[in-house]
């Protein structure tokens, strides 16, 4: 089955009135050539979208409900993330003005009911101490939820890349897309899509940290620090992306940088040579450098020792090679 028919198959069940159902068309054979099954999937998707749309123009003509808040369910993952200003003037909107859409809930058994869409209006329902809030009853699948949200969330101007990476990564698990695929059918490209699941290659500590403000990392600079954490500086990245999150002056460019710096290691204490208790030359190293300083009175024969340790050196190796 290609991907236009599980993208379809998603919302095959989304209601339509009953004087609109038409005889179900008989199923060709999938294009063989990739532009015809692009084309075909493409066209499939367009329905499918439709369906939804048309969902949700027959919600709009229901009256709503008052629903009581301790009956809502809230599905872990499917809330859109907001930063505190935004959720801040979401609840004072709320707390002035009557609710302008209401939610939309899924019917659930013993009176509860699982909210498909307006977490966040709950949320802030719930702070400003209200007890109920209008919703309206869709009667629609678990998977045709997730696949109506995803593409309707998917290119909004305030989900981050990190909320995008996970709506990618719901999107796979209910409709078993490939990376590829998904490119094709959210109308990306496949670097932009590579990009987003850089995010899969992170720490999961890393992951559960930025969690917390997904808006801190971008998938270029996620992209970076995942390459990082492949090249084997999964500790050096966790400590970036958290010092990401914690400290706001902190960029994602310094943030690379941090988990992309080298340890210094602190130079070792010089070795004194001595000649009696005349102090003759000091032997330091740092970084794959040898050096040799000498004191005053021998400081004319620093030529001569320099001969002296070359051929000590080549001599050495003469005898390593021997061997």
């Amino acid at each position: 089955m290609g991907i236009g028919d599980r993208l379809l198959a998603k919302t095959a069940n989304v209601g339509s009135k009953p004087a609109d159902a038409s005889p179900p068309r008989p199923v060709n054979p999938e294009p063989r050539t990739s532009p015809g099954r692009l084309m075909d999937a493409q066209n499939r998707i367009n329905s499918a979208q439709a369906r939804i749309k048309e969902l949700e123009t027959q919600l709009e003509d229901k009256a709503a409900l008052e629903v009581g808040l301790d009956s809502l369910i809230e599905v872990n993952g499917r809330r859109r993330r907001l930063t505190s200003e935004q959720f801040q003037e979401l609840k004072n909107n709320l707390a002035q003005h009557a609710l302008a859409t209401p939610i939309l809930v899924r019917a659930l058994p013993d009176e509860r009911f699982e909210i498909v869409a307006g977490h966040n209006r709950v949320a802030a329902y719930r702070e400003l101490g209200r007890k109920s809030i209008r919703a309206n009853i869709a009667s629609i699948e678990e998977g045709e939820i997730e696949f109506a949200a995803f593409f309707s969330n998917l290119l909004s101007p305030s989900l981050t890349d990190f909320e995008k990476y996970w709506n990618f990564k719901r999107l796979q698990e209910i409709s078993g897309l490939s990376r590829t695929e998904i490119s094709e059918s959210a109308g990306l490209s496949k670097s932009h899509v590579t990009r987003i699941f850089s995010f899969d290659a992170l720490p999961d500590a890393a992951k559960a940290a930025l969690s917390e403000k997904p808006e801190r990392l971008g998938s270029n600079a996620a992209q970076k620090l995942a390459a990082l954490a492949d090249a084997g500086k999964t500790e050096k990245v966790v400590e970036a992306i958290r010092r990401l999150v914690d400290d706001e002056g902190f960029t994602q460019d310094r943030a690379v940088a941090f988990a992309t710096e080298k340890p210094r290691t602190a130079p070792s204490s010089p070795t004194v040579i001595r000649a009696g208790k005349r102090k003759v030359c000091e032997i330091s190293t740092r970084n794959g450098v040898v050096g040799v300083r000498f004191f005053e009175k021998d400081a004319a024969d620093a030529d001569e020792w320099a001969q002296r340790i070359s051929a000590f050196i080549n001599q050495s190796l003469s005898k390593d090679d021997s061997e």
